[in-house]
């Protein structure tokens, strides 16, 4: 069988990335006091363990990055674009079956059509989690439905823009009377910050051009 140019092109561009992943340096911690060192003294004393799918779909117009945007009355980062995911709970074989289970569970993605390529470097976050990204490729042919209780609306961002440094920047706001710099980025009326840009920013590194 003869698969078509766009076919092709998505088949050798899946195997450039998952080699691009997994060429790269064993993964170090990250964390929000990259850029708030001096807030590590007030780092919890312990963290939860949880995983997150950075959902790569393989579009043969261009590949995305599956996106979330949290419902404001949830306890943890209520209202924030973020990526599909949640604790590590004790009947999980690992991370990877978490993000896997939590993106089943959050936007009805079934785990059929995630290939897992590889994992980002860990990343901690000042309310206390230790966060486990894992990379998958998604078949376009995928279908979800939301958990209306966790997920307000899914979107996509081109891969092309998240991979891009110049659509990054730093910020800062006003935390408990100091000032706490943070990544962001901008996708037409999306605002992307916090732990979520900085797995994207990771992402960057990692794949590079």
């Amino acid at each position: 069988m003869m698969l078509s140019s766009g076919a092709t092109a998505v088949m050798n561009w899946r195997a450039h990335i998952t080699e691009r992943l997994n060429a790269a340096a064993p993964p170090a911690p990250r964390s929000d006091y990259d850029l708030n060192p001096a807030m590590r003294d007030e780092a919890p004393d312990k963290l939860t363990e949880a995983a997150v799918l950075i959902p790569i779909v393989a579009r043969t117009e261009g590949a995305t990055v599956l996106l979330t945007l949290r419902t404001d009355h949830l306890r943890d980062h209520a209202g924030q674009v973020s990526f599909p995911g949640g604790h590590v709970e004790a009947h999980d074989g690992g991370p990877v079956e978490t993000a896997l289970r939590e993106t089943e569970e959050e936007v009805g993605l079934s785990r059929v059509f995630v290939q897992v390529i590889g994992e980002l470097d860990l990343y901690e976050t000042r309310t206390g989690f230790r966060i486990t990204p894992v990379v998958g490729i998604v078949d376009p042919e995928f279908d979800f439905t939301l958990d209306a209780f966790e997920v307000a609306e899914a979107f996509e961002v081109p891969l092309g823009f998240v991979l891009d440094p110049a659509n990054y920047r730093c910020e800062s706001r006003m935390w408990r009377g100091d000032r706490r710099y943070f990544y962001a980025m901008s996708y037409e009326d999306r605002y992307i910050w916090g732990a979520t840009a900085g797995m994207l920013v990771d992402l960057a590194r990692r794949l590079g051009d």
